[in-house]
C-alpha cells in the first residue's frame, strides 16, 4: 500500500506558489485526474485554453503567467492518440516561449510505447516521440510503467518511471477475498518476470502459459509439419556460405504450473487487444481454474474489446485510470478501476520541492 508520511503533510504550502498544474486536453478523464492530483496538493489547477480550430489544428491559450514558474502538465491518452500528442508539445512549447523555470509532463501511459523496437523497415516510434517531446521543452517526465525500461534512454531528460503494482497488489489482497488460494499467470514467457515479482511478494505460486493452439488441419495446409529441405546454406557469393535458420514453429499450448481448483490471476503492463488474454482465460478454464482475474497498469481497451470480456470466460478484468475508459466500463460492468493519482501527486509535490524520489521506489523491483 502506498501512503505519504504524515511529517510531509502541508510542506506543498511552502512553496505551492511556485508550482502551475495544467490539464492538456478537455477530455473529461484527463481533467478528472487532474482534479484529483491538484486536491490532493492542495493546488488550484491553472488556467489554459485547448481546443481544435475547424480546420482541425489545435491551438492553446495559457491564460495566466508562468514565468519563472516549475509547470506540469498532465496528459491522459485519449482515443485520438495523434491529437492528444500535438496537444501536449504544443503546451509544451508554449509554456517554454512564456519562461517557465521547468517544464515536467505527468504522462501515465506513454503513447506508442509498443513501438519502442526495430522490425523490418519500420521506425523506433517512441524514440522519435521522447525527441519531439524533449525539442518542445519538455525537462523532466513522470511516467509509469513502461512497455519497456529501455524507453527511458530514449530521453536525454530525467524519466521518472513509477510503478502500479503496489495498487494492483493491494487490490488483490483486499477485493479478492480468497486470494491465498491463487496463482498468478503469466500468458507469455515473456510476462513471466512480473508474474514471479507479483508472486513472490503475494507468496503465492506461479503458472506460465507457453505455445499456442494447434489447428492439425491448418499446418498440413501451410506445411508447418513438412521436414526442412536438405539445403540449409544460401549462397551470397561463391566464397561466401551463410547458414540458413529453419523457421521457429510454437509448441502446442502448454501451461507450466498447477491450476486447477484455484484463482488464476493474470498479470501484465497493458490491456489492449484482448484475444491473447480470452485465450490464456479459456486455456486456464481448461486446466480447472474456477475463476479468473486479469491485472493490468493501462486499460487500452481496444475496438469489441468490452464485449469481448464480457462474454468471455474473464470474471473480472482490473486496471488503472492511467488512461481513460469510462465508456468501456458502462459497456462492461466486470471492467474495474484503481486509482494512481496518489502516486503521482507526491510524485508532483517530491519534484517541485527538490526532495528525493527514492521513497516511490522502495521495495519496488526491476520486474514490477
Amino acid at each position: 500500500m502506498f501512503c505519504v508520511p504524515s511529517t510531509q503533510i502541508g510542506a506543498m504550502n511552502i512553496t505551492k506558489g511556485r508550482l502551475v498544474l495544467f490539464s492538456a486536453n478537455s477530455n473529461s478523464s484527463c481533467m478528472e485526474l487532474s482534479k484529483r492530483i491538484s486536491e490532493l496538493l492542495g493546488v488550484e489547477m491553472g488556467k489554459v485554453q485547448v481546443y481544435q480550430e475547424p480546420n482541425r489544428e489545435t491551438r492553446v491559450q495559457i491564460q495566466e503567467s508562468v514565468r519563472g514558474k516549475d509547470v506540469f502538465i498532465i496528459q491522459t491518452v485519449s482515443k485520438d492518440v495523434n491529437t492528444t500528442i500535438m496537444e501536449l508539445l504544443i503546451m509544451v512549447y508554449a509554456c517554454k516561449t512564456s519562461c517557465a523555470k521547468s517544464i515536467i509532463g505527468v504522462i501515465p501511459y506513454f503513447p506508442y510505447s509498443k513501438q519502442c523496437k526495430m522490425r523490418k523497415r519500420g521506425s523506433i516510434v517512441s524514440k522519435l516521440l521522447a525527441s519531439m517531446m524533449c525539442k518542445a521543452g519538455l525537462t523532466h517526465l513522470i511516467t509509469m510503467d513502461l512497455h519497456q525500461k529501455e524507453i527511458q534512454g530514449f530521453f536525454n531528460i530525467p524519466v521518472d518511471n513509477l510503478r502500479a503494482s503496489p495498487f494492483l497488489l493491494q487490490y488483490i489482497q483486499e477485493e479478492i477475498p480468497d486470494y491465498r488460494n491463487a496463482v498468478i499467470v503469466a500468458k507469455s514467457p515473456a510476462s513471466a518476470k512480473r508474474a514471479q515479482s507479483f508472486a513472490e511478494r503475494l507468496r503465492l505460486g506461479i503458472a506460465v502459459i507457453h505455445g499456442e493452439a494447434q489447428d492439425a488441419e491448418s499446418d498440413m495446409v501451410d506445411g508447418r509439419h513438412s521436414p526442412p529441405t536438405a539445403k540449409n546454406v544460401a549462397a551470397i557469393h561463391p566464397s561466401l556460405e551463410i547458414p540458413m535458420l529453419i523457421p521457429k514453429e510454437k509448441p502446442p499450448i502448454t501451461v507450466v504450473g498447477d491450476v486447477g481448483g484455484r484463482i488464476a490471476i493474470i498479470v501484465d503492463d497493458i490491456i489492449d487487444d484482448v484475444d491473447s488474454f480470452l485465450a490464456a482465460a479459456e486455456t486456464l478454464k481448461e486446466r480447472g481454474a474456477y475463476k479468473i482475474f486479469v491485472m493490468a497498469t493501462h486499460g487500452l481497451l481496444s475496438s469489441d474489446a468490452p464485449r469481448l470480456i464480457e462474454e468471455s470466460a474473464i470474471d473480472e478484468v482490473v486496471v488503472t485510470n492511467t488512461i481513460p475508459h469510462e465508456i468501456q466500463k458502462l459497456q462492461c460492468p466486470k471492467i474495474k478501476t484503481v486509482d494512481i493519482s496518489m502516486i503521482l501527486s507526491e510524485a508532483i509535490r517530491r519534484i517541485h520541492n527538490g526532495e528525493s524520489m527514492s521513497y516511490l521506489f522502495r521495495n519496488i523491483g526491476l520486474d514490477d
